[in-house]
């Protein structure tokens, strides 16, 4: 097991494996992320209370999911960098925060569309909704730290520790609706309860969830081997690649 995790921490042996997987990911995610959308947009049926409005749900939850789920990612990712001083944990938090950030726009602009006919406005400093803002500046601070400094060891340890300072928000997010007075509603999934809405919302809303991590995994193995020729192009293995690529 501690040969494996070693040899993840290799940029040429990670390299080798990403491109193995990614036609897995992507072409699996689209299958998934399309099936969730088309069947929760076009035939799931509509909410008692809300009616066709709710349908945002398969847009927003899994967009909101995946933007903790990221950063938590990217917590274990900087523990690693502390400890054990490996290269590929910062290469994935420096690939992996851009997308978070995207990610968790996408969760505050569908929830505010979602918010407008059940709420009445399109944005209240609600507790969920500011600790998500909240979780939106934490990448930004990422990125932004990152691109400040030219060192690469100072700079993947500071990034580490912007990442574990603010991971502190992620359990904030969680449990926001429980802890304070909220108008979001509680989760819609909830590994130890029965789900709240029949089978026909949420096996669509699953496999939108799960579509999107796979899309995620191809996307942050794009981004992470982007990163590894910029920061391995000196080497020889790099170089015998991109001159296989010319030939």
């Amino acid at each position: 097991m501690w040969q494996f995790f070693h040899k993840l921490g290799s940029p040429k042996w990670f390299f080798g494996i990403a491109n193995r997987l990614m036609p897995w990911l992507m072409w699996g995610g689209v299958v998934l992320l399309f099936a969730g959308l088309i069947w929760g947009l076009a035939f799931a049926p509509k909410d008692y209370l809300q009616g066709n409005s709710y349908r945002i749900i398969f847009i927003h939850v899994p967009s909101a999911f995946l933007a903790q789920s990221v950063y938590i990612m990217m917590a274990v990712a900087a523990v690693v960098t502390l400890v054990w001083r490996m290269k590929l944990a910062d290469v994935f938090v420096k690939a992996a925060a851009p997308v978070g950030a995207v990610l968790t726009f996408l969760a505050l602009f569908t929830g505010a569309v979602w918010g407008k006919p059940t709420w009445g406005t399109w944005w209240i400093w609600d507790a969920r909704l500011t600790s998500m803002l909240i979780l939106l500046f934490l990448y930004f601070g990422v990125i932004a730290l990152g691109a400040a400094i030219s060192d690469e060891k100072s700079s993947a340890r500071a990034v580490a520790v912007l990442v574990l300072v603010g991971v502190v928000n992620i359990p904030i997010i969680k449990y926001s609706v429980e802890w304070w007075n909220t108008l979001h509603q509680p989760a819609t999934f909830k590994l130890t309860e029965k789900p709240a809405m029949p089978m026909e919302m949420w096996v669509p809303l699953l496999l939108s969830v799960l579509g999107l991590y796979l899309i995620f995994g191809w996307f942050a193995c794009l981004r992470m081997q982007t990163e590894i020729l910029v920061r391995e192009r000196r080497t020889r293995w790099v170089k015998a690649l991109v001159q296989a690529e010319e030939s």
